[in-house]
């Protein structure tokens, strides 16, 4: 059996608990075998998970559950697994599922790959996947010998697909005892736009914005399109925008489907983190910039002209 951990947040499933079902249901189908989710703590309407190839879903509740802790969080995962016999285990490539992949890896006594982006295959009776390494500059394969797996899976991997109906509902009301941690409060990044590691449209910007003040065309065209907006590493060192906002190899990690970058030259420190978008629209007055090599597409103008024409031209189409 497959088991999906499906996140939630204030009650909501993220679009990765449903990437991550769609992931857990086609995986099953390729090892002959089930897909189940668990949900844990407040959630609405967790049997809606069927839509996504669940064909269960353990929803677990407690007092050791009202607010995320990775050590009752992968108690409460790997006390359901071994129960019913999962031979993988995934969860989302979040900061909340790295938390608990170790753990789970550890009380399982199962191998684990964080970061795949590939569905899994069996092989000689092993559960072998593939995943990018190097800053994607490569594909590593990963045969897993231990009689299950845990996987965390990176976002925008494939799209959510609903084909099903709402799965038959488990509740498991659970005291986790050995928490030894408590707490005290949780302060979370507001906004309406997707999080930056969930976003399928990101607008980001570097140096070549000369300030914090001229921020606002860009904001526009996030706007205008649904998009994330992001930064390079210098504009959040200087704090012209705040550091949640930085992307690559010592920031997050995207994989848009769209990524729009101004004025940012593309050092390769940049790219690493922004390089398995699949389709990036580079801005930039500089001919000579390295970002031009990675681009689908290329503007070589100045982004103060180009920008605003691009947002009102947006405007214009949806209009």
């Amino acid at each position: 059996m497959v088991l999906v951990f499906a996140e939630s947040q204030n009650g909501q499933f993220k679009k990765t608990a449903f990437e991550a079902v769609t992931y857990g249901k086609k995986s099953a189908e390729i090892l002959g075998t089930t897909c189940e989710a668990i949900v844990i703590g407040k959630a609405e309407n967790p049997a809606q998970l069927g839509q996504y190839g669940a064909n269960k879903v353990h929803h677990l509740t407690g007092s050791g559950f009202n607010s995320f802790d990775s050590q009752s969080y992968s108690n409460g995962i790997a006390g359901v697994a071994e129960r019913m016999g999962a031979k993988l285990i995934v969860v989302s490539h979040t900061s909340t599922g790295k938390s608990v992949l170790g753990r789970l890896s550890v009380k399982l006594n199962a191998g684990s790959v964080s970061g795949v982006n590939h569905l899994p295959e069996s092989k000689e009776g092993s559960i072998c996947v593939k995943k990018n390494v190097f800053s994607g500059k490569a594909i590593a394969e990963y045969k897993i010998n231990t009689p299950n797996a845990v996987f965390s899976l990176m976002g925008n991997t494939l799209k959510p697909e609903q084909s099903g109906t709402d799965a038959e509902l488990i509740e498991v009301q659970l005291e986790d005892t050995t928490v030894k941690t408590e707490v005290v409060s949780v302060d979370l990044q507001q906004g309406s736009a997707a999080p930056l590691p969930e976003a399928e449209l990101v607008v980001s910007a570097g140096r070549g914005m000369k300030g914090p003040e001229n921020w606002g065309i860009i904001e526009d065209l996030a706007n205008v399109l649904g998009a994330t907006t992001a930064c390079s590493r210098p504009v959040a060192d200087t704090g012209w925008r705040p550091h949640h906002e930085h992307v690559g190899q010592t920031g997050v990690a995207i994989r848009p489907n769209l990524y729009i970058a101004a004025g940012i030259s593309g050092a390769i420190q940049h790219l690493a983190g922004v390089n398995n978008s699949k389709t990036i629209v580079v801005i930039n007055k500089d001919p000579e910039a390295p970002f031009f090599k990675a681009a689908d597409y290329g503007v070589c103008a100045d982004l103060f002209d180009v920008v605003p024409r691009l947002t009102e031209a947006i405007k214009k189409a949806k209009g």
